[in-house]
């Protein structure tokens, strides 16, 4: 794939009008699907890096394992975020997977090195918001999940994403052997925590252990549409 233009993914911001009463701003969630061994990625991989710095984005790095037998195996990658990739893919209909793809909200998937395409994602989400008002707190060790909602809602799933926020990694086999990468965001676990179907406020406490930091999203069944996000703060 072609390289990234320079096109200026740092500097640029999500420009979201005030939310409407009684609605909340909605992040823009982004999940890029990568590897290691895969030398299509490390474009969107930088790519991601900028999209990490912006107001109003989440950014999450997933590594698959299905280049490990390539010739190098990731050190991030494990076959859950394989899986939750595959999920999206069955979901939409779709017989393939690849890297790098980014999905956005849970919704839209993209190829990942294709940053107008990316941009024309964000800027189409920009200034959403959401009924869920969704809180999200450490306590210790313990986090603190709280949610409500001013309008009914599908039957959502709790997610606890755990992620590092850079890490770098010298390659010295497969087809990036000689480069050394940083990554950035990348997650270590994601586990369903709960469910919540909007009728009752939400009130979980989950444990949160270690110093990787935190995002909770409420998404659809599916996996669907993702209808609110929060870090811990």
């Amino acid at each position: 794939m072609r390289p990234l233009p320079a096109m200026g993914l740092a500097a640029a911001t999500l420009l979201a009008p005030t939310p409407l009463p009684a609605e909340s701003a909605m992040p823009v969630v982004i999940e890029l699907y990568t590897s290691q061994g895969c030398s299509s990625c490390p474009p969107a991989d930088a790519m991601l890096a900028d999209l990490a710095r912006m107001e109003g984005v989440v950014a999450l790095s997933l590594h698959v394992d299905y280049w490990d037998y390539i010739g190098w195996p990731d050190s991030f990658a494990q076959p859950a975020f394989s899986a939750r990739q595959e999920a999206y893919a069955m979901a939409a209909g779709e017989r393939m997977v690849y890297t790098p793809q980014i999905v956005v909200n849970g919704q839209d998937r993209i190829v990942g090195s294709d940053p107008m395409a990316v941009m024309e994602r964000l800027h189409a989400y920009a200034g959403a918001t959401t009924p869920v008002a969704l809180r999200v707190a450490r306590e210790g060790d313990l986090l603190r999940i709280e949610a409500d909602s001013t309008a009914p809602v599908p039957p959502l799933t709790v997610q606890l994403v755990r992620y590092r926020p850079a890490e770098e990694v010298t390659i010295t086999a497969g087809e990036n052997a000689g480069l050394t990468l940083t990554y950035v965001n990348v997650v270590t676990a994601w586990e369903q925590v709960g469910d919540w179907d909007g009728a009752a406020p939400l009130s979980l406490a989950v444990p949160a252990q270690g110093p990787e930091r935190a995002v909770v999203l409420l998404q659809e069944q599916g996996p669907g549409r993702i209808r609110a996000a929060a870090t811990a703060e």
